[in-house]
């Protein structure tokens, strides 16, 4: 294909990404290696899953499985994280009444999240040449809660974090074209990725080897700031403009370290996908639409129960902060 006909089909397939990082007083765009840009700005307030009006789901929202101690150093394995590093300690100081009395499972529909409102002015773009440039400011396009988290807000019973929310920027060149490595790469805490709405994804540890997205109280998009600011998510942000179509694969909402793009919950013919239905990094390989073109390749989903993302990297990642 010639590069202004390539240009004008990532241009047009890549429009869901430019309403996904718009909103508030930020702006995002996406430019092909020819310099051509578009920029665009959108207002999302969705909560909840970013499933849309997608299909059914086996896994129950009230019963969860919790990934406390779902961890492992050796080998990779499906539902773990494959972690570089030791336990430390998670952020939360307690549980709440999210938790179910059987000890194994939590209601993520009767979690509560981090109040307030806090605008932003955010920047992210996605550059197409013979690396995957990823550039931003780190910070969402959407509103965010108060943080430190206040002592007058219900979650600070909780979750006392008492990091505040700062500009960390992000200048990543990923590999434009990544393959499936020998073996898989384990995760380190910090950044494994980037959503759509430019902010960075952590995998799912609290720090502690317990259920970050069960244990940790965000905001109302998932977002929460780490000790030097970093506002990230610990799964697919609900505020994100990309959802899911009833009967169809879902679109592209980030890119993790090794290149490869992570797609919503559901599969070919929009089959809700569960666990079982990947591998033990949390993917799969068969045709997909990524920066406006079909390639046949391997890529990650987000699912509704732990590890949410990834469980490990199955192509090289890079260094990525």
């Amino acid at each position: 294909m010639k590069k202004s006909m390539l240009i004008a089909t990532l241009l047009a397939g890549l429009s869901a990404i430019l309403l996904a990082c718009g909103g508030g007083s930020g702006s995002a765009a996406v430019a092909g290696s020819s310099g051509i840009t578009a920029t665009t700005g959108a207002t999302s307030t969705s909560t909840g899953s970013n499933t849309g009006t997608s299909a059914s789901n086996t896994i129950d929202a009230t019963r969860l499985p919790l990934g406390d101690g779902k961890f492992s150093r050796t080998t990779p394995a499906v539902g773990y994280v494959y972690a570089c590093y030791t336990a430390g300690s998670g952020g939360a100081s307690s549980k709440g009444p999210w938790f179910n009395a059987d000890g194994m499972t939590w209601n993520a529909l009767g979690k509560i999240s981090v109040q307030g409102a806090v605008s932003w002015t955010s920047s992210f773009l996605v550059s197409l040449g013979s690396s995957l440039g990823i550039t931003g400011n780190g910070l969402p396009p959407n509103p965010t809660g108060t943080f430190p988290i206040a002592s007058t807000d219900p979650a600070y019973a909780y979750d006392r974090n008492p990091n505040s929310i700062s500009q960390a920027n992000i200048a990543w060149g990923l590999p434009a074209n990544p393959v499936v490595a020998a073996q898989p790469t384990c995760t380190s805490l910090g950044a494994i990725g980037v959503l759509l709405d430019g902010v960075r994804l952590y995998n799912a540890d609290d720090g502690g080897y317990r259920d970050a997205v069960a244990w940790e109280i965000q905001d109302a998009c998932q977002g929460h700031p780490e000790r030097s600011g970093q506002y990230h998510h610990h799964n697919i942000s609900s505020c994100l403009t990309q959802k899911d179509t009833p009967g169809q694969h879902s679109p592209l909402v980030g890119y993790i370290a090794d290149g490869f793009g992570i797609y919503g919950n559901q599969g070919e013919n929009g089959k809700a996908l569960t666990n079982a239905d990947l591998d033990e990094c949390h993917g799969h390989t068969h045709a997909v639409e990524r920066n406006g073109v079909t390639v046949t390749q391997y890529h990650y989903h987000q699912t509704k129960e732990f590890p949410y993302t990834i469980g490990c990297y199955k192509g090289t990642p890079v260094t990525v902060h």
